[in-house]
């Protein structure tokens, strides 16, 4: 359940069952940390979905149909099976090409990327991704980088659970440059305006 009294904006969170526990749990936890509220959002809301490991479960807030671009300030993709079920389904899709074009922070880890190639927004990107993933990024125009986190305009990117701690961190960092460039000064502010 999304919670209550945030200080600070709203983070969506892309998600089906399949998703690799950790890059769910640390990143949410994380946001949580400093403030963030994270919704997570899958194909029918009040879904239960597990981490292809068994140690992690969510239940979905909204469902992808009810999810609105202008409501959150950065997108995030855990990876594992979920991105590759979800890049299926053409809203969800649709929303990512949406949410990308605020120009808003989009994190994406592990697999996660395969959810932006099928949104055909890689050609002429910088980013990273699981090493599997990483070869088809490359046919597909990116740029890759085989590096722990990597940073190009709004995306920031991460290639296995391993990359956590770097990963986590610097979408908080991203978030607060963002907030500061937009001269957000309420601590309740909820969702910002869309980038011109």
């Amino acid at each position: 359940m999304p919670e209550t009294g945030s200080k600070r904006g709203i983070i969506a969170c892309l998600l089906t069952s399949g998703f690799e526990d950790s890059e769910f749990r640390v990143p949410y936890d994380r946001l949580r940390q400093a403030g963030y509220q994270v919704e997570i959002i899958g194909l029918e809301a009040g879904q239960k979905v597990q981490g292809y490991k068994g140690k992690e479960s969510a239940v979905t807030d909204l469902s992808i149909d009810d999810a609105e671009v202008d409501d959150y300030v950065a997108l995030l993709i855990p990876g594992g099976h979920s991105p590759d079920q979800l890049r299926a389904d053409d809203r969800v899709v649709r929303f990512v090409k949406a949410f990308d074009a605020t120009k808003r922070p989009l994190a994406a880890v592990c697999h996660g990327p395969q959810l932006l190639l099928t949104a055909e927004l890689v050609a002429g990107r910088t980013l990273t991704a699981w090493k599997t993933v990483q070869g088809d990024l490359r046919q597909a125009g990116a740029r890759v980088r085989d590096e722990p986190v990597v940073v190009d305009e709004n995306w920031i990117t991460s290639r296995k659970p391993d990359d956590l701690e770097a990963f986590s961190p610097k979408l908080i960092e991203e978030l607060g440059e963002m907030e500061e460039r937009l001269g957000i000064q309420s601590p309740n502010e909820q969702a910002l305006p869309p980038l011109a």
